[in-house]
């Protein structure tokens, strides 16, 4: 035992094809999905919040987004700025890598194109969640595979672990 506890997390369900593998344990426990569209990119979201005094909190979304404008991470960036009324020069984004993706991220959200006319957006409340919960939640959205609705990491599993070639 290292006495060293790892932070509580649990199963964010399957979303419009990827699967949230893991969100912050102490995160609101209401749960709702919604789907919207913007600008000609179709939204799938699922929003955690918690109830307070005030009404209630968000504390983390996840938008899948699907649109033909969403060619690169460069057009995804340019989206999201309009979209979230951002000022692209005083946007501060530090690059990171989604399995064989490129991705972008501040203290509050991580985005990356899953592949074009695809793109998964995290967002959380930099007050409730850490830059570390967020990429770790981040890198937890996986494609799942059409073929046989299992989740796909991205990784090749060991040639022993295969099934054999038809």
């Amino acid at each position: 035992m290292t006495g060293v506890s790892e932070p509580m997390t649990r199963d964010g369900g399957v979303l419009d094809g990827f699967h949230i593998r893991q969100v912050p344990g102490d995160i609101g426990t209401e749960v709702s999905d919604f789907a919207s569209e913007w600008d000609d990119v179709r939204f799938a979201t699922r929003v955690w919040e918690r109830q307070t005094d005030d009404g209630h909190q968000v504390d983390l979304r996840v938008h899948v987004m699907r649109g033909e404008r969403l060619t690169d991470l460069a057009a995804l960036r340019d989206f999201l700025t309009e979209y979230h009324e951002r000022d692209l020069g005083d946007w501060p984004l530090t690059d990171f890598t989604h399995g064989g993706s490129a991705g972008l991220r501040d203290d509050s959200q991580a985005f990356w194109l899953a592949e074009p006319g695809v793109a998964v957006n995290v967002l959380v409340d930099p007050g409730q969640v850490d830059r570390g919960q967020l990429l770790a939640t981040a890198l937890a959205v996986v494609a799942v595979s059409e073929r046989n609705g299992s989740v796909s990491s991205g990784v090749e599993p060991p040639a022993a672990a295969r099934p054999p070639a038809d």
